[in-house]
């Protein structure tokens, strides 16, 4: 039994692969066969009770029927397409969705589906408004889901970056000075960090960003700051490295000349001189990430507010730190990290 039920998962997995977008729409039909695709990745080998955890076999709910042999419609006169299991030990029922983002949404599970499937693909990111257009959903409904979405793209991971790490920060809004309203912010200009002076403008309406990656990994962690102060750049650094264990390379801010005695080696190279690469020594992977970060900012999204900031810096950490599976193994990722991460929609407005 256990040797069918592992060749069961291989196969799920082999044709799961090299799907693409095409297959999937030709796959996922209707509501029925979407949770019967979302049970495939989240229980290959059977049902699992979200509210006591058991393992133990699940009864389906056959859907009842009317006196004439029909599947009772719903209030709204279609015919329920859920698929619903009783759990033998603690007697609760539950189906693929419960305690995952998905669970409460009035939205289609087919579209769901195919949403979460072109986040995870889109290298630039999707637009609220193009999930709007494509599926015929109202305009809150589809930017709601998609922060959802980016909600389980968060990885809450417990470890902290360990080896070579690249630091490096950026600054995220519009320039100012293309501003044509009279406002606060009218006669401000971009922020400018000078090595060994200070700040031009410190009171710039754009805010701050830090990324760190690990060189071996590919792993990259985005948090946005208050400032680009020694003191707030340590306490990200210290949150999500082990610094005692690891390298440090940066640029010649000196931010990190404190916060690097702390790591077995620090490195910089010097931009202000012209110097971007020396040995091992340089922060190019992270400008690559922030080129393909503001691009896709500007162009897919236009604005972000300081708010939702960090839910759109997990997207972008997500698709970046897995960028070397497919597009399915993406999507696969991003529904096991959907359970438990059920977020209201007055914690995003």
């Amino acid at each position: 039994m256990c040797n069918l039920t592992n060749q069961n998962h291989r196969r799920i997995l082999r044709d799961m692969t090299n799907l693409t977008f095409p297959k999937l729409a030709e796959r996922v039909v209707d509501d029925y066969a979407a949770y019967l695709f979302l049970e495939e990745i989240r229980w290959p080998f059977g049902p699992i009770c979200p509210h006591c955890g058991s393992r133990n076999k699940s009864t389906f709910l056959t859907p009842r029927k009317d006196e004439n042999g029909k599947q009772r419609a719903t209030r709204t006169g279609a015919m329920s397409q859920r698929r619903v299991w009783k759990c033998r030990d603690c007697l609760k029922q539950f189906s693929v969705l419960t305690g995952t983002i998905f669970h409460g949404s009035k939205v289609s599970v087919r579209t769901w589906v195919l949403v979460v499937f072109q986040m995870a693909c889109s290298k630039n990111g999707m637009a609220a408004r193009e999930v709007q257009r494509t599926y015929g959903l109202p305009p809150k409904t589809a930017w709601f889901m998609c922060h959802r979405i980016r909600e389980a793209m968060t990885e809450n991971l417990p470890d902290c970056l360990i080896g070579t790490i690249v630091a490096d920060e950026t600054w995220i809004g519009g320039n100012p000075a293309n501003r044509h309203h009279n406002g606060e912010f009218d006669r401000m200009t971009p922020e400018r960090v000078i090595p060994h002076a200070s700040r031009q403008n410190a009171h710039t309406d754009k805010t701050p960003v830090l990324s760190l990656v690990n060189t071996a990994t590919g792993e990259v962690r985005s948090r946005a700051v208050v400032d680009v102060t020694a003191y707030s750049l340590r306490k990200v650094i210290a949150q999500e490295v082990r610094m005692n264990e690891s390298v440090l390379y940066t640029d010649e801010s000196q931010s990190y000349a404190s916060v690097g005695k702390e790591f077995m080696l620090h490195a910089s190279v010097n931009h202000s001189a012209g110097e971007y690469v020396r040995g091992m020594v340089t922060t190019n992977r992270l400008e690559g990430f922030f080129s393909q970060l503001k691009r896709s900012i500007d162009g897919t999204h236009h604005h972000v507010s300081r708010a939702h900031l960090g839910r759109y810096l997990a997207e972008f950490d997500f698709r970046y730190t897995w960028c070397k599976m497919t597009d399915t193994e993406r999507m696969r990722k991003i529904v096991f990290q959907s359970d438990g991460k059920r977020l209201a929609y007055s914690l995003c407005r």
